[in-house]
């Protein structure tokens, strides 16, 4: 039995391309995972993204950002929300990532926002992954 998680896989894909210091990486798109590219675009932990159609298989390219020394912005990413173990939370407990350094992304009744955003609009909801 195989258990798939496209945004697991996604955020490997990120981590080792960061990693191998690679320009860009292409992931297969979805909505939630393109949800996911924008807030890691708009927090600066990501260059730049494009949507890619190649035939019948739309990608979303994601160009990685580097600082000075030519580290990874990204100096991690995990995945909180696991198939067989989903965590959620309501606005009053979100939880902190690196003492508000890193960035935690959440899927609210109001979309796909991050931790801060929805504790300020008092929803909770599913926690899918923590970059700092």
């Amino acid at each position: 039995m195989s258990v798939s998680d496209p945004v697991a896989d996604m955020l490997t894909k990120i981590r080792n391309a960061g990693m191998a210091k690679h320009e860009k990486v292409d992931i297969p798109a979805s909505k939630l995972k393109l949800e996911i590219v924008k807030i890691l675009k708009t927090e600066g932990f990501i260059k730049n993204f494009k949507k890619v159609a190649q035939g019948e298989i739309n990608t979303i390219r994601v160009f990685l950002k580097y600082d000075e020394q030519t580290s990874p912005v990204i100096h991690g990413i995990e995945k909180v929300s696991t198939p067989g173990r989903r965590v959620y939370a309501g606005y009053k407990n979100m939880p902190r990532v690196y003492n508000g350094y890193g960035t935690l992304i959440v899927s609210t009744s109001i979309g796909v926002t991050t931790g801060k955003k929805a504790a300020e609009k008092k929803v909770g909801g599913e926690l899918i992954c923590t970059v700092w």
